[in-house]
């Protein structure tokens, strides 16, 4: 099974797949769109949309796992970082390819065994995870985004995820999060 995650945000967005078999892992591809400070956010988020559904053609994942923004200390951040989170979320759902959201934590701990990890904590378990070597440079939104995806992979495993097939069955899994 292919796994697209992705870790989102107004200015860099970052993507990795891997494909699982039984317990094995490995790397498919990873990277970071890089968005340009001058383009308005709509223009950001319109990137997003079109270089995550552009993942999903090159690639056909079968899923789509994301971090989901928990809280933040800067209103304006937070939202900028749900809109983010959407347009993938779109992106992904758009080409029925179920979604399935994670908080940083779970997504932490799933990797690291410590829910607190730090970015260069979760990079450096990435790299052993998937057997890359000691001089592959790796974003940290890169190796985020790769371990959102190795979240999902333990937590299909054990039977534990929340995927959305669309917009209904998110509607219905979340009614405190719509507003009519």
């Amino acid at each position: 099974m292919i796994i697209l995650g992705i870790d989102p945000g107004s200015r860099f967005t970052g993507y990795g797949l891997i494909d699982t078999a039984g317990r094995d892992e490995s790397l498919v591809a990873y990277g970071v769109i890089r968005l340009d400070d001058t383009d308005s956010h709509p223009q950001r988020l319109k990137q997003i949309y079109a270089e995550v559904a552009a993942l999903i053609e090159q690639h056909a994942p079968e899923a789509l796992a994301i971090e989901m923004p928990v809280y933040g200390r800067n209103p304006q951040s937070m939202l900028k970082l749900g809109r983010a989170q959407a347009a993938a979320m779109l992106a992904g759902l758009n080409q029925d390819v179920p979604v399935a959201q994670y908080t940083p934590k779970e997504v932490k701990k799933s990797v690291t065994g410590n829910g607190n990890a730090s970015k260069k904590q979760i990079r450096y378990m990435i790299k052993s995870i998937l057997s890359l070597g000691r001089d592959e440079t790796v974003a940290l939104d890169a190796s985020d985004a790769l371990a959102v995806a190795l979240c999902h992979s333990n937590r299909a495993a054990h039977g534990r995820t929340q995927e959305y097939t669309g917009w209904d069955s998110f509607v219905k899994a979340n009614p405190d999060r719509v507003n009519d």
